[in-house]
């Protein structure tokens, strides 16, 4: 314990946001949240509705959908609520929702690990593909990296709970944030950091790097298909996968790898960058897995219009 420490009931978030952007602010989150809570509960419903799409892959598109879904409702009410009320937020409940923001954001991490191996055995294996990749396969996977994910993370509530503080209990952020946490704390331990950057790396680096390396032995596979058509579907899939792989890797190992290694962000750049992290992908990956993917289009025309535009394509 810090000299002079004080006990914290509760934790003041501030967002750095200019007032006359505060209006601005709000709308454009409002639209987001609202576009995220439709594309994904769409996404999620025209895969459960259609049995001709309860195929693996799909189940992961389900499962990416209800993570961002989860990602959206936890991040942006709240943040909203900061923007308009400037309320603050019980000390428990602020250690949830860090500690659940670091859950969602490890377990898309596992699932888009998951989508990269998935396109590696039916690109490299195509006959070994539907046994070793199966319904039962996924859900199972998925529920032991749930599990997994969630004993992993622990020491972050034991960590949160140690922290003590003795000169504010503001935190300079839109949400309740674990490195934010540590830096306004009183607690001088490099071990708080530390943990950090190891979780990143393990959680974060390393499958990243595991997702470009699969996506480039993919690649080198669809340069000797021979079909124009078959080349076209592989590369046509892997930007999909990318584009997803890139909204979400980037800004946020970024915001959380720097400050873990020593390296000082403006909390202006920090917060922008955990939050495009954060708000954004949950937004577009819907749009992305929707209009390039033939079958949850064409299932979405069904579903809204209630006409067929064309046989499904087996375009996973």
């Amino acid at each position: 314990m810090a000299n002079g420490s004080i006990t914290v009931s509760e934790f003041v978030l501030q967002c750095t946001i200019n007032s006359d952007q505060s209006l601005l602010t709000i709308s454009i989150l409002i639209i987001v949240y609202l576009l995220s809570l439709f594309g994904n509960l769409l996404v999620i419903l025209v895969i459960l509705w259609n049995h001709q799409l309860h195929a693996p892959m799909y189940f992961y598109i389900v499962a990416l959908a209800v993570i961002d879904l989860s990602n959206s409702t936890i991040l942006i009410p709240k943040m909203i609520s900061v923007l308009m009320l400037d309320t603050a937020v019980p000390y428990g409940a602020c250690v949830l929702q860090m500690f659940v923001i670091l859950h969602v954001e490890e377990m898309e991490s596992f699932v888009l690990t998951f989508m990269a191996v998935d396109r590696f055995i039916a690109v490299i294996y195509p006959l070994r593909y539907p046994s070793i990749i199966t319904n039962k396969t996924v859900g199972v996977g998925l529920f032991i990296l749930n599990a997994f994910g969630l004993i992993f993370k622990s020491p972050f509530i034991f960590f949160a709970t140690e922290l003590s503080f003795c000169r504010t209990n503001v935190l300079p952020y839109c949400f309740c944030d674990y490195a934010t946490m540590v830096h306004v704390a009183c607690t001088d331990d490099p071990k708080y950091l530390k943990f950090l950057t190891a979780v990143v790396m393990s959680a974060g680096m390393f499958p990243m790097f595991f997702i470009l390396f699969t996506y480039a032995r993919i690649a080198l596979a669809a340069l000797k298909i021979s079909s124009a058509e078959g080349k076209s579907k592989v590369f046509s899939t892997c930007l999909t996968h990318l584009l997803v792989v890139g909204l979400f890797y980037i800004p946020l190992l970024s915001s959380y790898a720097l400050p873990g290694a020593g390296v000082k962000l403006s909390t202006e750049t920090y917060n922008t960058m955990v939050i495009v992290g954060n708000v954004l992908p949950p937004m577009v990956n819907p749009i992305i897995y929707s209009f390039r993917n033939k079958e949850i289009k064409s299932c979405i025309h069904q579903l809204l219009t209630g006409k067929r535009t064309s046989p499904l394509l087996n375009d996973k």
